[in-house]
């Protein structure tokens, strides 16, 4: 997702819109109420009246403890105004890194990853000594101080231009290496893509292997997310699927919604390159928080935020945010023309997820309908 230091939209959307209270522990009153049915009148009016300028399509699955709702709403593009496919598979950006994660610490259980041990022991040369010891643990918490690597530009116009090519993970990777840290391993937290593309790499330098067959086979195939897989550098997204759209204000004041559907996500990796659905993203977290995947006690990780870290929010592959006296355990992902997000309690009392075609994934500020579904997904 994005390779600024700002909370997921998703945890923005529920700061916005409830009042996000102290990072500190649920009360026992909240862990011992039960999740109420869906609210299905409030789902549907948040995803009705699509497409707009906002977003083209939504699919959103809502799971609580008296029942779960889904829905969709939109087109699958907006040439032939056909309603849009409620099964969809789209970009899930960096939701990936629920995948990485996982699959690190199922590596882990198997003794073949020491979360301890520094990243330049599995991964030598990949950064300069100029770096202290970079622990596996802080790649996946985000405290590594790692700066960003190289890129195919820096605004869409320009990445857009670039968007067929190709550019090399551990390339990536070598760039950040080589220069100067952000802060000391441990001292911050800073959430950025590059951490993840280092786990990717460790993953393949364990097992000898690609990412992608490892996430597959530890992740992917036990939760059972046959629609989920990682394209590489192919810019298609191969089965059915909705199109993906980028507002850009034109000349003349007028808005073009330019087709984003088709783009080389190589350079995202283990950090954002992962295709998927509402239903296996759901079926994910129900495996996942059930601990079917990741065994105790390395799930714990997921759960885990570093205590002695100011403001310190992100875990293993999830973020911590708590809003009205609750806990949530989320990640969202954005890749241009698709904003995504898995969220859920612990125990599964509420389960969130979503797939908004956003006209402007990348953008800083609340998408809408995003913010729509998750008042009402929580409510």
């Amino acid at each position: 997702m994005h390779p600024l230091s700002r909370r997921t939209v998703l945890a923005t959307s529920l700061a916005l819109t409830l009042g996000a209270g102290p990072l500190a522990s649920a009360t026992s009153a909240a862990s011992a109420r039960s999740a109420s049915a869906p609210n299905a009148r409030a789902l549907r009016a948040a995803i009705a009246g699509l497409p707009d300028t906002d977003a083209t399509a939504a699919l959103v699955r809502v799971g609580g403890g008296d029942g779960s709702w889904r829905g969709s709403s939109g087109v699958r593009d907006l040439a032939s105004g056909r309603p849009a496919l409620p099964h969809a598979r789209f970009r899930a950006g960096s939701t990936t890194k629920v995948v990485t994660a996982a699959t690190v610490l199922c590596l882990a259980a198997d003794g073949r990853i020491d979360l301890a041990a520094p990243i330049q022991r599995y991964l030598p040369g990949l950064l300069g000594r100029q770096f202290r010891p970079v622990t596996v643990r802080q790649l996946l918490n985000h405290t590594s101080g790692i700066p960003v690597g190289d890129s195919l530009g820096d605004d869409f116009e320009e990445l857009f231009a670039h968007r067929y090519e190709s550019l090399d993970p551990r390339r990536v990777a070598a760039s950040a290496g080589a220069k100067e840290p952000e802060f000391r391993p441990g001292r911050k937290q800073h959430y950025l893509n590059i951490n993840y593309t280092f786990l990717g790499l460790l993953i393949e330098k364990v097992t000898g292997r690609s990412y992608a067959s490892e996430a597959t086979r530890l992740v992917l195939a036990p939760a059972g997310m046959r629609d989920t897989y990682f394209p590489g550098a192919d810019p298609r997204i191969r089965g059915p699927h909705n199109l993906g759209y980028q507002a850009v204000a034109k000349a003349d004041g007028t808005t073009e919604f330019v087709d984003v559907t088709e783009w080389n996500q190589l350079d995202r990796f283990a950090a954002g390159e992962m295709i998927s659905t509402t239903a296996d993203l759901e079926r994910l977290l129900f495996s996942l928080f059930k601990g079917r995947i990741v065994p105790e006690p390395q799930l714990e990780e997921m759960f885990t935020v570093p205590a002695d870290i100011e403001g310190a929010d992100y875990s293993a592959g999830l973020t911590r945010f708590e809003a009205d006296g609750e806990v949530y355990w989320v990640k969202s992902g954005a890749r241009w023309g698709y904003s995504s997000a898995v969220a859920a309690t612990r125990d599964l009392r509420r389960t969130v997820v979503y797939s908004v075609n956003s006209t402007d994934a990348k953008s800083e500020a609340m998408n809408p309908v995003v913010g729509r579904i998750i008042t009402a997904a929580l409510t």
